[in-house]
């Protein structure tokens, strides 16, 4: 009877004993599931923005006159500084005349030599005592001498050389005792109007033909005129106060560049830019009702751009987008995704295709502004 009760203690046991493992089996083997993680989702709308394209370019004066002598000489006196503002028609330099002085008395010599000539004959022709050749000689002969005179004359008077434009003086290359001529590589020096600047760079095929697209007007003409403001960036970054307009074009391709020359001209009331400035030309395009995204949400695959969406399902899919230009921290897209569209905006690197995610919404100007910079190098 012991034997019986002492049997039926021990299965009991070691039935609880296996129970007890079993369930510390399926606890083990069956752990908690993990809710889908949460990113932020926006839904895609269209956005009217402008970028900017940066063109360097090179400044100079409307008009950029050099100063050359018309007669050889030595420089007597050089009567302006560099830098100096001078107006039409002021003297610049005077060159030594004292050789001209002595080829004008000489000549105004021969002169009055030909005029007594000249003289003598007509009563002698009047009363048949000689021909009329002789005095029509006579006469050439004195037209002659007066032509020699005046020639000599405006040789002295350009022993001073005056300024042709309104401007400034720029650098002077020869200075007093300096031997000059007509012929010389060099001019005196170069005055130049900067009251308003010509600014010139270069837009290559596409570029140029992307501006006559997008500016209104029945010819070219009407488009450059209706073309945007232009912005210039000076040397030292910053942007200049006054805009500027594009006004001509060379009008052909340069067929060894592949690049046509535009001319923009900008006020330059305060006379901060001057001939051979440097600069960037800023120019605007607009990308009316386009869709933009903000380039934190991208990532680079096999040199395509890529984007993250989420479907209705809330699983992860990509996509590639073509972009058709940069707007500060945004890319404008020209395919790829459409008005209504879920996209993820931030931790890209966390995602893959196909899983599932807690969407998170995000206004949409919320998610293109610009992350601000803590730290720069």
């Amino acid at each position: 009877m012991k034997s019986n009760k002492l049997y039926t203690l021990l299965s009991l046991s070691i039935f609880l004993v296996v129970l007890s493992c079993g369930n510390s089996e399926k606890q083990i083997a069956a752990p908690a599931t993990a809710p889908p993680a949460s990113f932020p989702v926006v839904s895609m709308q269209t956005k009217t923005v402008t970028g900017y394209q940066e063109y360097p370019t090179n400044i100079e004066g409307v008009v950029n006159s050099d100063v050359r002598a018309k007669v050889s000489g030595y420089i007597q006196n050089v009567l302006v500084d560099e830098g100096q503002k001078v107006r039409k028609g002021q003297a610049l330099f005077k060159l030594e005349t004292q050789s001209l002085s002595q080829d004008a008395g000489a000549a105004r010599a021969q002169v009055n030599v030909a005029q007594v000539e000249v003289d003598k004959l007509i009563p002698l022709v009047e009363k048949n005592i000689i021909s009329g050749v002789q005095l029509e000689t006579a006469k050439a002969n004195l037209a002659q001498a007066r032509a020699t005179l005046s020639g000599v004359s405006a040789n002295i008077g350009y022993a001073t050389i005056k300024s042709p434009v309104d401007g400034y003086v720029g650098a002077i290359n020869f200075r007093e005792g300096a031997l000059i001529s007509p012929n010389d590589s060099n001019p005196l020096t170069t005055v130049s109007d900067i009251s308003e600047v010509y600014a010139f760079f270069s837009f290559n095929e596409a570029q140029y033909i992307d501006l006559l697209q997008r500016s209104e007007g029945q010819n070219k003409a009407e488009r450059i005129k209706n073309s945007p403001d232009l912005s210039l960036v000076l040397a030292n970054g910053k942007v200049y106060s006054e805009t500027g307009r594009i006004q001509t074009s060379t009008g052909q391709i340069n067929d060894k560049t592949g690049t046509i020359k535009i001319r923009a001209a900008f006020n330059n009331p305060n006379e901060i830019l001057t001939n051979g400035n440097s600069g960037k030309i800023r120019f605007p395009i607009e990308y009316k009702d386009a869709i933009v995204v903000p380039q934190s949400a991208t990532f680079e695959q096999q040199k395509d751009i890529m984007v993250f969406t989420v479907d209705k399902d809330n699983k992860v899919k990509s996509s590639i987008i073509k972009v058709q230009g940069t707007v500060g921290n945004l890319y404008v897209v020209e395919s790829g995704l459409k008005v209504g569209d879920k996209l993820i905006v931030s931790g890209v690197g966390k995602l893959r295709s196909g899983m599932a995610i807690a969407p998170k919404d995000t206004p949409f100007d919320e998610a293109i502004k610009p992350v601000a910079v803590l730290f720069k190098n």
